[in-house]
This record gives C-alpha cells, sequence and structure tokens, in this order.
C-alpha cells in the first residue's frame, strides 16, 4: 500500500464534502430528520469549517490523501513559527484501521523532532482517534469541553521512549 499526498484542489469539493459527511455519519444516524434536512446540515457545517479553517490557518497546507493513487482522505496541517497544527485529518471509512492516519501523524513527528517543534491537535473527547493519539505522545494540554487540545512535544517524547 502506497500512501501519498498531493494539494486540494477546486475539483476535489465532492471528495471532501464526503470525508466531513463521514465524519458526521454516527450523529446524523440519531436524529430523527428527513434525509434532505440531515444533508442539508451536514452542507451547512462543512461550508462553515471550511470558512473558519481558511479564516484561521489561512497559510495551511491542504493535502488529500491517496492510498495506491486512490483518494482516501485529507490532511490540513498549519506550519506557524513556532508549532506544527494538524488543523484536521479525515480518512474515509474504508481506508480506516489500515495505518494510514498514523502513518502521517509519524512522519509530523519526525518533522518535529527534527525542527524541535511541538505538533499539536483538537480531538474530540470521545472519538476513536483520541486513542491513536495518545499512544503516539500526544498529552492533553487544555480541556475546551467538547474538544481537549493536545500536544506532542519533542523533548518529552524522546524521554518516554
Amino acid at each position: 500500500m502506497e500512501v501519498t499526498l498531493r494539494p486540494a484542489q477546486s475539483n476535489d469539493e465532492p471528495l471532501l464534502y464526503a470525508l466531513y459527511a463521514s465524519t458526521r455519519a454516527d450523529e446524523m444516524r440519531l436524529v430523527d430528520w428527513a434525509p434532505e434536512q440531515k444533508e442539508a446540515f451536514v452542507r451547512m457545517q462543512f461550508e462553515a469549517q471550511r470558512q473558519h479553517y481558511q479564516r484561521v490557518f489561512p497559510d495551511a497546507e491542504h493535502s488529500v490523501v491517496l492510498v495506491d493513487g486512490t483518494a482516501a482522505g485529507r490532511i490540513l496541517v498549519a506550519r506557524p513559527e513556532v508549532e506544527i497544527r494538524v488543523v484536521d485529518i479525515v480518512i474515509l471509512p474504508a481506508y480506516r484501521n489500515q495505518g494510514i492516519g498514523s502513518g502521517l501523524l509519524r512522519e509530523l513527528l519526525e518533522e518535529g523532532r527534527r525542527a524541535g517543534k511541538p505538533v499539536r491537535l483538537h480531538a474530540l473527547r470521545f472519538e476513536q482517534a483520541r486513542r491513536l493519539y495518545e499512544r503516539l505522545g500526544f498529552v492533553t494540554v487544555e480541556d475546551q469541553g467538547l474538544y481537549d487540545f493536545m500536544e506532542w512535544r519533542p523533548v518529552t517524547a524522546a524521554r518516554s521512549q
């Protein structure tokens, strides 16, 4: 399995929307709404997220994750001077639990180690990926309600290995 990245393009919108919708699927199964209402809600949230990321992280690198040449996910990474920020990482359900996300994160941790920078991200308190983040050495540095702000530090990680 070959995992590569390519820059996201405007014609990737259907893929990016499908990725976002996949993160809301469990939640949407819990609400008693018509399919059109669910679609409208998820589309509205997708647009709000995109606008937020563009406003807060205008220089972030937005990449499509390819597995053997097939689009399987996306990763959005900002690299301000003081950190490496994983703004968002999503893998399509059919490709999850195959080491793709952990491989991408390990590459960012290695980049952080070489640069002497922490790698930071937000994690929903109850999301499955949180266990992965903890296994990789991320720790919660701030409780933000539904989200935790998590951080991996090269010095701390080197001591714990």
